[in-house]
This record gives structure tokens, sequence and C-alpha cells, in this order.
């Protein structure tokens, strides 16, 4: 990150490489002399957890800000679905759903190409930055020769970000709640191909956002109808008025990268201006 500091005053940075040269006293090694915005300790503690917050919030925002990065194409998709080439080594139902590997990475290239003619600012492809759907997206980027962004978390097993995601544009989260919001504080359009449980929370996050009012409406794609019909039973919510019939058009079905393409360039309100942060 560029450092921005327009003011007279001695820097942080100049303060913190002083601080590691003062003689070694009984009073120099308390951890109570640490510069507390240099103290590990004193940040990861509990009371502090509302400036871990902002820090997750405000970090990636400022990279994105300096990167030039205007809008987003948002990919969503279970980290478990092996690209074709390796189906073999997956039970039959997850090799089952290989082709959306495939259908991934050609859409993300195809938004990518598009994209790169035009800059390379609008329609950045982003996804969680792990294997699976996520690598297929920032795949498809990088062989259109464009950047692409990985949102990756910590998790009690290790999820390593894909060697695709653009290094200057790859960050980690400890917060979900935070990471679910840099999605969508961008996005001009959310693709969810088949997922798990992780696939499922981000969408309904999303739509919600939409439903309620909380974020202006932008294309929601479900990719492949027979699974999300087989997953969930949309028209049943509606029947039993949970949902408003309206609610069934806020999202589509589509089956290719190209017929989602097609899908987001004729979205009614594709163009339409949304708030900067969904909920401020």
């Amino acid at each position: 990150m560029r450092d921005q500091r327009r003011h007279p005053f001695r820097d942080s940075i100049q303060d913190r490489e002083a601080a590691q040269h003062f003689e070694r006293t009984a009073q120099t090694a308390s951890p109570t002399y640490r510069l507390a915005f240099n103290d590990p300790d004193f940040l990861l503690k509990e009371e502090l957890r509302p400036v871990r917050l902002q820090l997750e919030l405000l970090k990636p925002e400022l990279v994105m800000n300096e990167a030039g990065v205007k809008s987003t194409i948002v990919l969503f998709g279970g980290a478990r679905i092996p690209e074709p080439a390796k189906a073999g080594a997956t039970p039959a139902s997850l090799a089952a759903l290989s082709p959306y590997y495939d259908e991934a990475r050609k859409f993300a290239r195809l938004m990518t190409e598009h994209s790169v003619r035009n800059g390379g600012l609008e329609n950045v492809i982003v996804t969680g930055g792990g294997p699976g759907v996520m690598e297929a997206g920032n795949r498809g980027a990088a062989e259109a020769g464009g950047k692409s962004i990985g949102l990756n978390i910590v998790l009690p097993h290790e999820q390593a970000p894909n060697p695709y995601v653009t290094p200057e544009l790859c960050f980690n989260f400890h917060y979900f709640a935070i990471r679910k919001m840099h999605f969508l504080m961008r996005a001009k359009a959310v693709c969810i191909f088949p997922g798990g449980f992780g696939t499922l929370d981000e969408f309904f996050e999303a739509i919600t956002l939409i439903q309620t009012g909380r974020m202006e409406q932008v294309p929601i794609l479900l990719f492949g109808r027979s699974f999300w019909e087989k997953v969930i039973n949309f028209k049943a919510l509606a029947e039993a008025g949970t949902i408003s019939p309206e609610d069934l058009k806020l999202f589509r079905y589509v089956e290719t990268a190209e017929e989602a393409v097609e899908q987001i360039e004729t979205w009614e309100n594709a163009g339409k201006k949304r708030s900067h942060i969904p909920g401020r």
C-alpha cells in the first residue's frame, strides 16, 4: 500500500523503526512499552475486536481503491468441485458436477476479456480465492490476461489461495461477515455455482439484501437449474407465503457461460446506480 501522508509530523513507520533500537532495559523490555499499533498481543485482546473489524474492512478497501478496481463480478461455488481432467479421483456425485468448473472458467474468461478491452478496472472477477469453482474463476481471468481478486478466509483446515489469484489482490480474512461485505461492495453481478453450506450462505446473504432493499438489484444467476431446484424448493416458499411470488424474479437460472454473459448484458437493472456499500 502506498504511503499517502501529507502532514509535517513524524510518522508511525519512523517511530516503529526507532523503537527497535532502544537500549535494552527492564523498562523497554516490558510489553507495556511497545507502541500500541506495533503490539500484536495488545491488538489481539478481546476488547480490541471492534478495531480488528475496522481494520479488516479498511485494508482490502484501501488496496482495491489504490488498484483502481471500480466494479466486480462475483463467483460463488463449491470448493470441492473438481476440474474435469481430475474428476476421476473424486466421488461420482462430485465428478458429475465437474462441468461447472469449466463453465466458471469460461465465464470468467469471457467477462475478463471484455473488461481488459475496456481498461480492466470494471467487472473484475472476484472469488473466495480457494479451490474448485473459485480456482476456475481466477484461472479464467488469468487466461484472459486480466486481474482477479481472491477473498480467502482462515479455516480450521488449510485453504491456501489458488495460484491464479492476482497476488496483490489476494486477501485473507478472519471475519466471515466482513468478507461477505467485500464480496458485494463493488458487485455488478453475482453468479452462484453448485456448492455447499458456504455457497448457500453467500447466496442467501446477497438475495436477502436485495429482497429487503438493503442493496440495489444486480443480476443474480444460478448456474444449473436441476441442481438448485433439487436443493431448494423456491416455489414452495412462495406458495407457503414466506416469500412473495415476485421474489422469484430476483434471480435467474443459466446453464452456460455464454448464457450468463447475455443475461448480465440484458438484465433490466444491470446499469442501475447502486449504493457503494450494501446496507450502509
